[in-house]
């Protein structure tokens, strides 16, 4: 039982009206209500994800100090090697059992957010780890436009409201490795409750049990995928942008039954995050006499940076 819709971007991109407008009703919906889709008809065909696993297991399964030559506290974690434990939940101490990669967004030499966006690091020992990095960032980028162009057509703006928002955007794509759990973790879970800090998050690796998304009524329902499908959910930057017209969920990925804590867990969810200056402020569309304003204007750039010192990536 999958307990999250299903929608299809094949129907977004068919040149059919009614098909197409039945992919942002279906979606909008989701994201008004529950905050969470499955979506097959992606960009990722099935070689390049299994490539990219390859590649992401071979890095995790290199020595500790071999990785560590790839952790940059000074960059806030943006790109490179995260080590286990180091990142929380907001309002945790905590840390969640996992360890990550970053591989953040590719801009020319002469863009204007070139130094703002920290160099992609290169992992020598696994030649393909990089390039099959940046291909896998790039269709689900391209994947996320479309679905940010199917909600800006039901939050009633023209649909290419967001591309130039989110092109060169400082999104990131993250390995996540969940280790076998060896010893009863103390008040720790693989990812503790929390909502994501973005626009959108685009989620590979679902298709177990794990994450699971709270319902308005505060139960905890599982969220999983079909092998060819993406999870996708609504961030605190669309949330606040829509004025929570659409909804930001909490959802946590929950510790394996014991019989399973000798497995590894991997899942790569890309957090597609607009340029620094998208001014956050709650669209006037979004805003009415039942549904006042609820959000301070903010950009997306100071959002985010009070989102890193909270999850102790950031030291203030």
């Amino acid at each position: 039982m999958q307990n999250i819709p299903s929608v299809d971007l094949n129907d977004f991109l068919s040149e059919n009206p009614v098909r197409k407008q039945k992919f942002v009703d279906e979606i909008g919906n989701a994201f008004e209500n529950i905050g969470f889709v499955a979506l097959k008809g992606h960009f990722l065909d099935q070689q390049l994800v299994e490539e990219l696993y390859q590649q992401i297991k071979a890095f995790f399964s290199l020595p500790l100090e071999t990785k560590k030559k790839y952790e940059f506290p000074e960059n806030g974690g943006q790109r490179g090697y995260v080590s286990f434990g180091k990142e929380h939940a907001k309002g945790r101490k905590e840390g969640d059992l996992k360890e990550f990669w970053h591989f953040g967004q590719y801009v020319s030499k002469d863009s204007k957010y070139a130094s703002e966006y920290p160099e992609n690091i290169n992992v020598t020992e696994l030649p393909l780890f990089n390039s099959i990095g940046k291909e896998a960032y790039q269709m689900l980028e391209k994947t996320g436009i479309y679905v940010l162009r199917a909600l800006a057509l039901r939050l009633g703006l023209n649909e290419f409201y967001f591309d130039n928002y989110v092109k060169e955007g400082n999104s990131i794509l993250r390995p996540i490795h969940y280790p076998p759990i060896t010893s009863e973790p103390e008040n720790a879970i693989r990812a503790a409750p929390h909502g994501d800090i973005n626009l959108i998050t685009l989620l590979m690796g679902a298709q177990g049990k794990g994450l699971q998304v709270q319902n308005h009524d505060g139960e905890w329902i599982d969220a999983i995928a079909k092998p060819d499908e993406l999870v996708i959910n609504v961030g605190d930057m669309l949330s606040r942008h829509t004025n929570n017209q659409l909804k930001s969920t909490i959802h946590q990925v929950v510790n394996p039954p014991k019989e399973l804590w000798g497995t590894s867990r991997y899942s790569v969810p890309f957090f597609m995050h607009p340029v620094s200056d998208m001014p956050l402020d709650c669209l006037e569309n979004c805003i009415d006499a039942q549904n006042p304003k609820q959000f301070e204007n903010i950009t997306a750039g100071d959002f985010l940076y009070e989102r890193l010192v909270d999850l102790g990536l950031i030291k203030k």
